[in-house]
């Protein structure tokens, strides 16, 4: 995306499900989107938004499931997921591998949720890489399951605010060039996760 020669913008940014940041140390509490221009086919809104329950994920869980996952934490890696563009050296320095719980505990409210994303994960602590990479993915796919989702029809002037422990989410990309989807993001500063 493009602003009198200058980009702007990033075109598949968040096409996969994820948490905003989740492989920093202290991911963002929480995301604020502004929706500025949303591409359109026969006057419908295309570029939506889903969102997953992290938490009606985790409550879903069989208690053995549950038990066996407690304590457990997850290596996120910010050169694991995909990117429109090759990271430099200094983001890769900036943010080396982080560890996080599976199970996250809400800083305010006290609720569990699952926090285990498909394309940050690379491995779990105590667990040989296949088993770890199986557990991801079906934990991933659990978390993302329709019982779970919402989908967010955008229209220009919309905002939405999410919290990002608690909610995983994805651009849905069934548009394409010239039409573009403009939004501002904004994240709130974040505290280690428990």
């Amino acid at each position: 995306v493009t602003e009198g020669g200058r980009p702007t913008g990033v075109r598949r940014a968040g096409e996969n499900w994820h948490s905003d940041m989740c492989y920093t140390a202290r991911p963002p509490r929480g995301t604020i989107l502004y929706a500025i221009e949303i591409p359109e086919l026969h006057g419908l809104p295309l570029g939506d938004t889903e969102f997953a329950s992290a938490a009606a994920a985790w409550d879903a869980l069989p208690d053995a499931m549950k038990r066996t996952l407690e304590g457990r934490r997850a290596v996120f890696d910010f050169q694991a997921r995909k990117r429109a563009f090759p990271p430099t050296q200094a983001e890769i320095d900036r943010n080396p591998p982080v560890r996080h719980p599976i199970v996250r505990t809400h800083p305010s409210t006290g609720r569990k949720c699952l926090y285990v994303m498909r394309d940050d994960c690379i491995g779990i602590d105590g667990m040989e890489p296949d088993e770890a990479e199986a557990l991801i993915a079906a934990l991933a796919d659990h978390i993302v399951k329709p019982a779970f989702v919402y989908r967010h029809h955008w229209r220009p002037g919309d905002v939405l605010m999410w919290d990002n422990c608690m909610v995983q989410h994805r651009a849905i990309q069934d548009y394409d060039m010239p039409q573009r989807r403009l939004m501002h993001r904004t994240t709130m500063g974040g505290a280690v996760p428990a």
